[in-house]
Order: C-alpha cells, then sequence, then structure tokens
C-alpha cells in the first residue's frame, strides 16, 4: 500500500494572481492592443525571412 500524498489546502488555491492596474488594458483599446502587436509581430516576421532569402542567394 502506498502512502497518502495529502499536502493540504494552500494558502493561494482560492485567488487568482492579479495585474497590475498600470499594466491593464480598457476592454474597448484591447482588441486594438492586440491587432498592434499582431501586425508588428507578423512585419517582423517577414523581414527577417526576406533578409534570409537574401543573405542565402
Amino acid at each position: 500500500m502506498g502512502r497518502d500524498n495529502k499536502q493540504g489546502k494552500s494558502a493561494n488555491k482560492g485567488s487568482l494572481p492579479q495585474t497590475p492596474k498600470n499594466q491593464k488594458i480598457a476592454p474597448n483599446k484591447a482588441s486594438e492592443k492586440a491587432n498592434e502587436e499582431f501586425s508588428q509581430e507578423f512585419t517582423d516576421l517577414i523581414n527577417s525571412v526576406t533578409k534570409e532569402g537574401k543573405t542565402k542567394k
């Protein structure tokens, strides 16, 4: 028979991590922010691929 591995209740079990107020984004600006980040990442990806293509030739 194995031992019971019950650890007991954690103090943080009932709470969720909190976001500082200065890092929160207003709901009406959330989609704009996501679109800006996506377009920036997409542009970076395109630039890195085109640079690799130019250097390999």
